[in-house]
């Protein structure tokens, strides 16, 4: 068939255009109806008052909220993932150009002589308007779309999910800060309860009154509250160079000053599992990674058919460039193209199979992905229910530590004890104390893990422990 007369067939075929390949249905996921660990939890009043994307607000610390504000301007690595999304959408918007004709303007200024000495010459001068466009009748366009807007909402979930957990990095190391201050507290005071203790020993020790042993025992316990102390304080300080990175500013320029923890531990949404599907980064990226393969498909299945385009051009010449557009020489081509892969080797059934193949990974990695998610906020509530427990074990175990030192206290003064037992009841306290406060760190470490667990934010609410 000659291509002229094939020109008159392509409205035929434009409506007949389909997009070949699978069309994209979401996998299914096996979700549990509720977390098995959220059995001792019940729904309260949702928190109304809290932004939903601000998750750290429910911390109440003027610090932390100004602290997480820098994330999404300074953290580096944020930066580099909101690039990489604008390069997805810059992809798709060149997808999107293959849709449309391609459209240029050419001019030649040719310059030719005859005869032995050249000296008959002649000018020509000529300009053109040049038009390509390529049929998208099997969908390979349209599928490259899909599969660059799905890579491109897949960027976008990448980009949620590091700011994220950039967001949920810093404020663990902050609140570990925080108490981290409060432990460097109870161990200055355990310090020197040891030291007056091994000053005591050493004094009896000189005095003949009691043996070396009771005085190298009370200076071994002071040298491990001392190096417990250092170790303390170099975590302090690392935490704090940790803060710096987080929000794009050198170790050395930052300081974070002392203060006190927030008064409470937030309460957080037990939400249903089907939720966490669409509120979880990592999850949406998979699943549009999915997507985006389910399009490869149909781009690979396009190869096997004919691909048509069209190609224009309008044009003058004239041997006197002003006279140009007023020239009688026009130049005018207007023509369609098939074009059809007859043999490559197996070449595109190979296509197919790597992008099917790379689908079913996608898949495999969706479906892991919300396991792992599941597991991770199951652990997380868990670690709460018994942390909670814990603390308020650590609770009962200072208050009765407490209540020891002052009856012992009681007894120095009536003189029935000596000042070495009340040293003695002090630091057994302030070790309760600190044990306390390592519960409570932790207890305030897996809230923020369930947090981002739960993808960062929520719209059903809060809710609250039953034993508090």
């Amino acid at each position: 068939m000659r291509l002229d007369r094939l020109f008159w067939l392509y409205p035929v075929l434009l409506a007949a255009a389909c997009d070949v390949g699978p069309d994209y249905e979401k996998p299914a996921v096996q979700t549990p109806t509720a977390f098995k660990e959220a059995g001792t939890w019940q729904q309260a009043e949702p928190a109304d008052t809290v932004e939903r994307g601000a998750w750290w607000k429910v911390f109440h610390d003027a610090t932390l909220d100004k602290l997480e504000e820098q994330i999404a301007l300074s953290n580096q690595n944020v930066k580099s993932y909101e690039a990489a999304y604008r390069q997805a959408q810059a992809l798709t918007d060149e997808a999107r150009a293959g849709w449309f004709p391609t459209v240029s303007l050419n001019g030649s200024d040719t310059r030719s002589a005859t005869g032995k000495s050249g000296t008959k010459s002649a000018s020509a001068y000529a300009s053109s308007l040049n038009a390509s466009w390529t049929a998208d009748v099997w969908g390979r366009i349209g599928r490259t779309v899909e599969s660059n807007e799905a890579k491109a909402e897949a960027s976008a979930a990448d980009l949620a999910g590091v700011q994220l957990s950039a967001q949920t990095t810093l404020a663990t190391d902050y609140l570990d800060l925080r108490w981290q201050d409060e432990q460097i507290t109870t161990l200055r005071l355990i310090a020197e309860a040891n030291r007056k203790l091994a000053e005591i020993e050493k004094s009896r020790y000189d005095a003949g009154t009691d043996g070396k042993q009771a005085w190298l025992a009370a200076q071994q316990n002071l040298d491990a509250a001392e190096a417990t102390l250092s170790n303390a304080q170099i975590t302090r300080e690392q935490l704090e160079h940790a803060i710096a990175t987080l929000i794009g500013t050198p170790a050395s320029q930052i300081a974070v000053p002392k203060s006190g923890v927030p008064s409470h531990v937030p309460h957080i949404p037990a939400q249903i599992p089907s939720n966490l599907l669409q509120q979880r980064p990592d999850i949406a990226s998979a699943e549009r990674a999915v997507a985006a393969a389910n399009a490869d498909i149909g781009v690979a299945t396009a190869a096997w058919f004919p691909t048509f385009s069209f190609d224009a051009s309008y044009g003058y010449s004239a041997a006197i460039l002003p006279r140009l557009l007023q020239s009688p020489y026009s130049l005018w081509s207007f023509g369609p193209t098939v074009a059809e892969t007859l043999f490559d080797a197996g070449n595109r059934e190979a296509t197919i199979e790597a992008a099917r193949a790379g689908y079913d990974q996608t898949v495999a990695t969706y479906r892991q992905t919300a396991l792992t998610a599941f597991q991770e906020v199951e652990d997380d509530l868990s670690s709460l229910h018994h942390l909670t427990d814990q603390v308020q074990q650590q609770q009962s175990n200072l208050e009765h530590a407490r209540a020891a030192q002052d009856i012992v206290e009681a007894q120095q003064k009536v003189g029935t004890s000596a000042v070495s037992d009340v040293l003695t009841a002090r630091i057994t306290r302030l070790k309760a104390q600190q044990s306390w406060q390592i519960a409570q760190q932790q207890r305030y470490e897996t809230t923020v893990a369930l947090i981002e667990a739960l993808g960062g934010t929520w719209t059903t609410g809060t809710v609250e422990n039953k034993k508090e």
